[in-house]
């Protein structure tokens, strides 16, 4: 167990009639990075609490840093860091008085508190505000914080939900920087996100659930692959013949053939690369299609994630007033 620093096995939890989580296994080596992805209401934040203490599972188990979650919580507390969906700080309190208060509340005693907040103003760029009401940070600044509370007792264990929903692409970029720092460094990540580059460029593994259940597992390039690693991509010049083009690239298609009818866009995903594309073309000569502009190009994240759940990432599903995480 020791070379795996977060287990999980068969977890269930229900709020009444919801099941937010059914059955879900996953797992995370030491010093290893899983994205958790999923629609809103898949189970995502229900998995991140139950992991952190802050929920019991209703049935099933979760170990971390080799203690179970719910025999040992006080012992994986000690061993984890938590930054969720919303920045935990207190508004009133400065930036420095926030993180001296979680070193304090971490026993680290007055003077180590403060030097460690010292450390953590500077690692993130917080050194000129470090001594302003927290109210009057921007949402960058603010999530900054919340990332550096978390690492205050610099913890094996980091699960981060949602760290850059709301951030402005600079402030996103700027957080990707400080995590890959964290990785370098040997910490474990749990990372749940709706963005798909963002797990495409931070997580060596993901996971993907619906409805509470894992649906599919594998490096971003082996789920790319699973669901089609190439899409051959054309626009046709009339739009009379887009029937005609869809029949042709059917023939090479290994998933449904994808048609926008706005722009006379017709993709679908193919195997073998270049030499498919030829043929594409030649077929498409053939049965006089012209087209405009044809390419092959790699599947993306955001195709992974429409094939395996049935809705594009920026689904926003209800939880029926039940809030099972996003």
């Amino acid at each position: 167990m020791m070379d795996v620093a977060v287990r999980a096995e068969g977890l269930v939890k229900r709020y009444g009639a919801v099941t937010a989580l059914d059955h879900l296994d996953l797992e995370v080596p030491v010093g290893g990075i899983l994205g958790l992805l999923g629609p809103n209401g898949a189970g995502k934040t229900t998995a991140v609490r139950i992991l952190t203490t802050l929920l019991v599972p209703d049935e099933g188990r979760a170990v971390v840093a080799g203690y179970d979650v719910a025999t040992h919580p006080d012992e994986v507390r000690a061993r984890i860091g938590l930054s969720g969906q919303y920045a935990a700080v207190d508004q009133d309190l400065t930036g420095r008085e926030n993180l001296v208060m979680v070193g304090r509340l971490s026993r680290l005693g007055r003077r180590g508190a403060q030097r460690r907040a010292v450390e953590l103003l500077e690692r993130f760029d917080l050194v000129d505000a470090a001594d302003r009401p927290v109210k009057g940070y921007s949402g960058g600044m603010r999530r900054r914080l919340d990332l550096a509370g978390a690492l205050v007792t610099t913890p094996p264990v980091l699960f981060l939900d949602e760290p850059t929903t709301g951030l402005d692409p600079r402030s996103r970029l700027g957080m990707w920087d400080v995590i890959r720092e964290l990785t370098a460094a040997g910490t474990t990540l749990l990372l749940t996100t709706q963005y798909l580059e963002e797990a495409d460029q931070l997580a060596r593994d993901v996971l993907v659930i619906d409805d509470g259940r894992a649906i599919a597992r594998g490096t971003p390039d082996e789920l790319k692959t699973m669901v089609g690693g190439e899409r051959v991509e054309l626009v046709v010049r009339e739009r009379a013949l887009i029937g005609r083009a869809q029949t042709v690239l059917a023939r090479f298609a290994i998933d449904d053939v994808r048609t926008d009818e706005q722009t006379g866009m017709v993709s679908a995903a193919v195997h073998g690369g270049s030499a498919t594309l030829t043929q594409v073309i030649d077929a498409l000569d053939q049965d006089g299609v012209a087209v405009g502009e044809v390419g092959l190009r790699r599947a993306t994240l955001d195709e992974v994630f429409l094939t395996l759940t049935g809705a594009p990432a920026d689904a926003r599903d209800a939880d029926a007033g039940v809030e099972v995480g996003a």
